[in-house]
């Protein structure tokens, strides 16, 4: 998306605009830092990066979400899951899952994950503020997600898989892993077709507003 010159470039220490001063594509502001401190005030605003040198954070309208209590499986991953094919776990594998995440896949031939978001990312990590969930085969990282958890609310970020179906597998177990603890919000940022297919929609950012402030308290 083209960079427009009213986009404020901030210093490292000016805060992130209003969410509501984004561009008509959600572009909210330019700075030339990605930092763990600057993710955590980015999320509760409703604001996530998306690309390097410059980072540009965003805040589209409309704004993607997976309704927790509306999720969709279908019945053939259904019987995938129940099978025992796939084991799952959380938070065991954090770095391989978002370097897998960063590599080139069919359908997405350059990743926006770049050395200075796994390394945020990490970092955010080991502050305990983002997940990962692993999805194995025969003992082998087959696929996975991680995203950002503040409170209730959690931001899905991106997820791989190198065996068919892990991908998939892992969005509804962490779904329901994340609403058996409580959570409130699963943002996507943006529905794709794949999203769709478990029941992901869009709402208004002012709604999403609301929901993200409801989710983080």
């Amino acid at each position: 998306m083209p960079l427009k010159l009213s986009t404020p470039l901030l210093s490292c220490t000016d805060p992130l605009p209003d969410p509501t001063q984004a561009n008509r594509e959600g572009l909210v502001a330019i700075t030339l830092e990605l930092t763990p401190q600057r993710l955590l005030e980015a999320y509760p605003k409703g604001i996530f990066p998306w690309t390097e040198n410059p980072f540009t954070w965003w805040s589209p309208d409309p704004r993607g979400i997976l309704p927790l209590d509306h999720l969709h499986v279908p019945a053939r991953l259904e019987r995938t899951i129940r099978s025992g094919k796939f084991s799952f776990t959380i938070n065991q594998a954090f770095d391989a899952v978002i370097l897998g995440c960063a590599q080139p896949a069919k359908g997405r031939e350059e990743s926006w994950i770049g050395p200075a978001f796994t390394w945020a990312y990490g970092q955010l990590h080991r502050m305990g503020h983002a997940i990962s969930f692993e999805v194995w085969l025969n003992g082998k990282l087959a696929g996975g997600l991680y995203g950002v958890k503040i409170g209730n609310f959690f931001a899905g970020e991106s997820m791989f898989h190198l065996v068919r179906d892990a991908s998939s597998v892992a969005l509804v177990l962490a779904a329901r892993a994340l609403q058996e603890k409580g959570c409130r919000l699963f943002d996507l940022q943006m529905v794709t077709p794949h999203t769709k297919r478990f029941g992901a929609v869009e709402v208004r950012r002012d709604e999403y507003l609301k929901l993200l402030n409801h989710a983080v308290r």
